[in-house]
């Protein structure tokens, strides 16, 4: 991550990790095949990272608006160290085609944990929710944060304080949402948005 950081991910090659690491070539090939493969370990570090510095705030919130901003929150904390590295990055991730997209295969496992913790974030929360909206609900916050992580690799005021204000004023926003998902009027809204994300998750 540090050659990643000074020379940005195309400028890094696997014979400089090599020999930073103080490991011959082919032994840091045996352990990592490519650097898509490296990066793939970085985004499975930071979902455990994520995870660990979100515990705080789901045992202590019951409410899902400070749980999701919480959250959120964790995530941009967790990430701020790499904010210059992933605005470099981001072109190959933005690849549809790439292995380094967040919604490619080998992106499974950290898609995956991620949409576990906005699982927990559902579960642990004292909203009322439409059970078929309950069940996508974890994904569609998934893609909520990647909207998030998108103007966060743009943002360029200090510390990315425009990202957290969008954090800030965002979550009460999906909260009043959720809430009036249970309406008579706006259920139908909700039932057609479910089956469009079923749909696209289908093969």
């Amino acid at each position: 991550m540090r050659l990643f950081r000074r020379d940005g991910y195309d400028g890094t090659t696997m014979r400089a990790i090599a020999g930073e690491a103080g490991v011959s070539v082919g032994n840091a090939y045996y352990y990592f095949a490519s650097k898509e493969h490296l990066i793939q370990a970085f985004y499975d570090g930071i979902q455990v990272e994520h995870a660990s510095a979100a515990d705080e705030v789901l045992g202590r919130e019951t409410a899902f608006e400070p749980r999701l901003r919480g959250v959120l929150e964790a995530w941009l904390d967790v990430a701020s160290p790499d904010h210059e590295f992933a605005a470099q990055f981001f072109k190959n991730a933005a690849d549809p085609e790439s292995p380094l997209s967040p919604f490619s295969e080998e992106s499974t496992p950290a898609r995956e944990a991620s949409t576990t913790l906005y699982r927990r974030v559902v579960e642990g929360a004292d909203v009322k929710i439409a059970p078929a909206l309950r069940r996508e609900l974890p994904d569609l916050l998934w893609l909520l944060q990647m909207g998030i992580v998108l103007f966060w690799v743009h943002d360029r005021s200090p510390d990315q304080a425009r990202t957290r204000r969008l954090v800030t004023q965002a979550t009460p926003i999906v909260d009043r949402l959720l809430r009036l998902s249970r309406l008579p009027g706006v259920r139908g809204v909700v039932d057609d948005v479910v089956r469009v994300v079923a749909d696209l998750r289908s093969p």
